[in-house]
């Protein structure tokens, strides 16, 4: 079976995605019982719902929700770093309806006009109370803000660091050198982990098909290995560019040359080990 360990909801008429420009085909709402089918079809029997927008009350929705659905077996949240009771925060969110669904927190670096944001120390303080709880920590990051990244791993090394969508790869521009230079560097700290995904939004359709992702994920599969690389969807926001079964296709047919158990450490077990699922 396959773990899917990226994949998002929303309900536009609850909360505005305002991240998704007007006139964009995924400006619509998107539920589990969309999803549901095509996963099953593709042979995913578990997945991880991932948080989108900074609002409190997103995380509570989903962790009642993957109460609800069989499929959803983690869920990566979202709440304040910073705050000066994070500690009993993540607690509280663990006691909630769903609340033992919570593996992950993630917060919009990718956002923040301060590339060392992660080395703020309030956010450290953050982040080791994120370790404190037994959760990891998702990056969702640009490729300038990586070396943020490697060096908060360094100093928090008892937190697991989860970088989203290898960091955004400049596949367009085919500028890929620094990209490659800094994951290898986050990758080389121990307590790092990437995820297959979302690559089809970052190259678009001029560049989406195999040949085209494969200096990405050839780089990735080199830096981490298949027991440190973990295949996500996206869903929906791949669906821009490709459907389910596509993206998952592309990840099968790029990562053709391992064995049968690395692809079954890629598909499953890594993502079932990192998020204890």
């Amino acid at each position: 079976m396959t773990v899917d360990a990226h994949h998002h909801v929303w309900d536009l008429s609850v909360r505005d995605q305002d991240w998704i420009p007007p006139g964009s085909p995924i400006r619509r709402d998107f539920a589990v019982a969309d999803l549901e089918p095509e996963a099953r079809a593709a042979g995913v029997d578990r997945t991880v719902l991932v948080q989108t927008v900074t609002a409190a009350e997103e995380t509570p929705e989903l962790l009642a929700l993957a109460a609800s659905c069989d499929l959803i077996a983690g869920v990566v949240g979202w709440t304040d770093l910073t705050r000066p009771d994070i500690a009993d925060e993540l607690a509280r969110l663990r006691g909630l309806p769903g609340g033992h669904h919570l593996k992950g927190i993630r917060h919009q670096v990718q956002g923040e006009p301060d590339p060392g944001w992660l080395l703020r120390p309030d956010v450290r303080r953050g982040l080791a109370a994120v370790a404190g709880a037994g959760l990891v920590y998702d990056l969702v990051v640009l490729p300038h803000q990586l070396p943020a990244c490697a060096e908060a791993a360094a100093s928090v090394p008892g937190l697991t660091f989860v970088l989203d969508h290898l960091g955004k790869p400049p596949i367009a521009s085919a500028a890929l050198a620094p990209w490659a230079r800094d994951l290898r560097a986050l990758a080389a700290r121990p307590n790092t982990v990437a995820k297959l995904s979302g690559l089809v939004t970052e190259a678009g359709p001029a560049f989406w098909s195999v040949p085209g992702l494969r200096p990405c994920t050839d780089t990735a599969l080199d830096a981490f290995g298949p027991d440190r690389l973990m295949f996500g969807s996206d869903w929906p926001v791949c669906t821009e560019h490709a459907s389910y079964g596509e993206v998952l296709a592309m990840a099968r047919q790029s990562t053709s040359g391992l064995s049968p158990a690395e692809r079954t450490r890629l598909f499953e077990t890594t993502a079932a080990r990192v998020y204890d699922l």
